[in-house]
């Protein structure tokens, strides 16, 4: 047994291929138990203090942040440890830019990976939302999002739907079950998706990440910070 081998469920992920894989007008899945029950529990009992956030507020969205490591707004998340994550988190992470990570992806989603590309907490309370927007960072591009939420109830807001165009009432699917599940879709410039306002006085907790595809130094998809990510499609950089 391996350090990696209790840490995602790939049986309930691929369970899913074949939605995420046929569902149009792009490539959506949702995924539940993605992490196995015990290395959930620690991930979720020692997720970051929101107090410990940044606030990611523009006119459109109300949202609260947390990077990885120093290179705060990077496109390529530090790399090594982060002494302000526990020790599952620090695990989580390396698990997610390995090969075999990413070679399951690349077999779950159809779409070829071979980097890790964005990894930051993103987390809302009562108040928070995201408008309807698409990053259109190029078909080489999966955006996901892990949820770490106990406690929501069918219809709540608080879960990134999809949807088929800038408006709430295009949804194709909204998440409620936001304990150990994951919304993954493929990126592009039909791939709208948001957060309704959220009116439950919780703590909605995730982990967002990009996968993509890096091709002769340089990312296939368009690159992505915090400054531009979710507006509009960014030139290519050197890694």
């Amino acid at each position: 047994m391996n350090e990696f081998s209790k840490i995602i469920n790939w049986d309930n992920v691929f369970a899913q291929a074949e939605t995420f894989q046929n569902n149009t007008p792009f490539k959506y899945g949702f995924i539940e138990n993605v992490f196995y029950e015990d290395f959930y529990e620690k991930l979720y009992n020692t997720y970051p203090s929101l107090d410990t956030f940044e606030k990611g507020n523009t006119y459109s969205k109300s949202q609260l942040i947390k990077y990885w490591g120093k290179n705060n707004k990077s496109v390529i998340p530090s790399e090594g440890n982060d002494n302000n994550y526990s020790e599952e988190w620090n695990l989580l992470k390396k698990y997610l830019e390995s090969d075999d990570f990413l070679k399951n992806m690349s077999k779950f989603s159809g779409i070829l990976f071979n980097k890790l590309k964005f990894f930051s907490l993103i987390a809302h309370r009562k108040g928070g939302f995201q408008s309807p927007h698409n990053h259109n960072m190029g078909d080489s591009v999966a955006v996901a999002m892990f949820y770490f939420s106990k406690g929501w109830k069918e219809g709540e807001a608080g879960g990134t739907y999809v949807s088929s165009d800038m408006d709430e009432s295009t949804i194709l699917f909204e998440p409620y079950n936001l304990d150990n599940s994951m919304i993954i879709f493929q990126d592009g410039p039909v791939s709208w998706h948001g957060c309704r306002y959220v009116t439950k006085d919780a703590e909605r907790r995730s982990l967002q990440i990009y996968l993509d595809r890096v091709e002769d130094g340089k990312f296939v998809g368009g690159g992505a910070t915090e400054d531009d990510y979710g507006i509009e499609k960014t030139e290519k950089i050197n890694i």
